[in-house]
C-alpha cells in the first residue's frame, strides 16, 4: 500500500490545482459562515408600522419596537397599501397596522386590536420578526391592561396576578443563547469538508478509469483492490481530517462555541466522518464501472447528506422510510454524536451507537474494493 500512497502523492504534486481549489473552497465556507453568523442571530430586521391613530399609544408602541434588538422600524406608513407594496418589494419583512381610534377604545375599556402582517416567504426572517413583534404586542397589551387596572385602584401585585396568573420560566437546553453560529457552523462546516473529501476521492478513482491507468495503479498494489483503494484514499483522508480538526479547534477555541464534552472524542468522530464519507465514495465508484454515472450518483448522495442529517428538518418528523434512509448518511450520525459531545457533555457510553455505525461504513469500502477487483480481473475500464 505504501507504493500506492507514494504514487498518489506524486500525482497530487504534478497536478495540485484540484487540492488547492478545494482547500480554498473550505476556507471560503469557513469565513463566510463565521462572518454571517458572528452576531448569533440576524439583528435589526426591517419592519414597518402603519399608524392610523397617531396617538400617544401608537407612538409608545413604535418606540418600544425600535428599542428591541431584533427588529428595526424602517418606515412608518399612513396606509395599508404602501406597507403591502414595501413587503412585496422585500423592503420589510413584517408590519404592524394600528387602527384609527384605538387609544380612545382603550380609554373606554374596550378591546382594541392590532393587526400584524409577516412575510413567511422568508422562513427565518419571517419567523424571527413574527416572534419579536408578537411578543411586543403581548407586552403592549399587558402594559395597557396594567394602566387600566391601576386606575381602578388595584395594587401592582394584584395587577401582575391578573395579567400573568401563571409565570413561565423557560430554560434553553444545549444552545442556551439560541445562536445560529452554534447551530449552523458545527454541522455545516464538517458536512462541507466531508462532502468535499467524498467527491475528491470519487474523482481521483474515476480519473484512473478515464485515463486508462488502472493497470498501473493495481500493479503498485499487487493486484489487490482493497490496498489500491486504501492507498489512493489515504492522502486525502489525512489532509481533510487535518482540515476538519483545525476547523473544530478554531470553532471551539477562539470563536467561543461551547464544548461540554471531550475534545479527543470530538476529534475521533471528525476522523470517522471523513473516513466514512470516503468509504461511501469507494463503494459507489467500485460498484459502478462507468465513472460518469458513478460520479453523478456520488454527487447526488453527497447533496442529500445535508437534507437527511437532521439539522434542518428533524428526522423524527420524517416518514418512517425516510427515517430508515437517513441511517445510510455519515453526516447524520456525526450530527447526533457531535450534539451529545459538545452540547450535553456526554461520553462514549452514550454516543457509542453512532460511533459504531460510522465505523461500519468501512464495510462499504471492502465491498466496493471487492467489486472493483472483480471488474479489473474482467478487464472493465482498465
Amino acid at each position: 500500500m505504501r507504493r500506492v500512497i507514494h504514487r498518489e502523492l506524486r500525482r497530487i504534486w504534478m497536478k495540485p490545482r484540484y487540492l488547492v481549489i478545494l482547500t480554498l473552497a473550505v476556507v471560503f465556507s469557513f469565513v463566510f459562515f463565521a462572518t454571517m453568523t458572528r452576531e448569533g442571530q440576524p439583528q435589526k430586521l426591517p419592519v414597518a408600522v402603519v399608524d392610523l391613530d397617531h396617538s400617544y399609544l401608537s407612538r409608545r408602541l413604535c418606540h418600544e419596537l425600535e428599542a428591541t434588538q431584533g427588529v428595526h422600524i424602517a418606515a412608518v406608513y399612513d396606509n395599508h397599501t404602501e406597507a403591502r407594496l414595501a413587503m412585496q418589494r422585500g423592503d420589510i419583512f413584517a408590519f404592524y397596522e394600528i387602527p384609527q381610534g384605538i387609544y380612545n377604545e382603550v380609554l373606554q375599556f374596550h378591546a382594541p386590536r392590532f393587526i400584524l402582517y409577516t412575510n413567511q416567504s422568508y422562513l427565518l426572517a419571517g419567523s424571527l420578526t413574527y416572534r419579536q413583534l408578537a411578543t411586543m404586542g403581548k407586552l403592549a397589551a399587558g402594559a395597557v391592561q396594567r394602566e387600566v387596572l391601576r386606575k381602578k385602584g388595584y395594587t401592582d401585585d394584584a395587577i401582575m396576578g391578573i395579567i400573568q396568573p401563571v409565570a413561565l420560566d423557560t430554560k434553553a437546553i444545549g444552545n442556551t443563547k439560541a445562536s445560529y453560529s452554534i447551530y449552523l457552523m458545527t454541522t455545516l462546516l464538517p458536512g462541507i469538508i466531508a462532502v468535499i473529501a467524498m467527491l475528491h476521492t470519487a474523482y481521483v478513482i474515476g480519473r484512473e478509469r478515464q485515463e486508462r491507468t488502472v493497470r498501473s495503479w493495481m500493479r503498485k498494489a499487487g493486484d489487490n483492490g482493497l490496498k489500491a483503494m486504501m492507498g489512493k484514499a489515504f492522502p486525502y483522508t489525512a489532509y481533510y481530517s487535518v482540515l476538519l480538526v483545525l476547523a473544530n479547534f478554531i470553532m471551539y477555541g477562539p470563536m467561543g462555541i461551547p464544548l461540554e464534552g471531550s475534545w479527543m472524542l470530538l476529534v475521533l468522530h471528525s476522523l470517522l466522518l471523513v473516513m466514512a464519507a470516503q468509504c461511501a465514495a469507494i463503494f459507489l465508484m467500485g460498484c459502478i464501472p462507468d465513472p460518469s454515472v458513478a460520479m453523478s450518483l456520488t454527487s447526488a448522495y453527497a447533496t442529500l447528506s445535508f437534507t437527511m442529517c437532521g439539522f434542518s428538518f428533524p428526522v423524527e418528523a420524517m416518514p418512517l422510510p425516510m427515517q430508515a434512509f437517513s441511517l445510510v448518511f455519515p453526516l447524520h450520525h456525526y450530527f447526533l454524536a457531535m450534539s451529545d459531545i459538545t452540547l450535553f457533555g456526554n461520553g462514549l457510553d452514550v454516543c457509542w451507537p453512532h460511533t459504531a455505525i460510522l465505523l461500519s461504513f468501512g464495510l462499504l469500502a471492502v465491498i466496493g474494493s471487492a467489486m472493483f477487483n472483480r471488474q479489473f480481473e474482467r478487464g472493465v475500464s482498465c
